[in-house]
């Protein structure tokens, strides 16, 4: 199952930790998924950081994908609307626009 990803909506944030925005869409039209991080990794380009609830020392996955391939779909699609949000509020590309 390939995932369908709508109403992407992102709020950049000022880069701290490698955090630089948050993320909230609807998969397949039945369910809204929000608080998913955008970090930046190590040897360049984003990722996806699903929200988790500490309890006591232990970190409580809220939701995240099971299967990698359906994990990528998402993160390729969120990642590259992103990416475009970020080209056109970028002061160096605005004047090419």
């Amino acid at each position: 199952m390939k995932p369908k990803i709508t109403e992407i909506q992102i709020i950049p944030v000022k880069p701290k930790n490698g955090l630089v925005a948050f993320v909230s869409f609807v998969l397949n039209d039945v369910l809204y998924l929000g608080s998913i991080g955008i970090m930046t990794k190590l040897k360049g380009g984003y990722r996806l950081v699903y929200p988790t609830k500490k309890i006591k020392e232990k970190n409580i996955n809220i939701f995240h994908p099971i299967k990698k391939d359906f994990a990528l779909e998402i993160e390729k699609k969120v990642i590259e609307e992103f990416e475009n949000l970020m080209k056109k509020y970028d002061r160096h590309n605005s004047f090419n626009s």
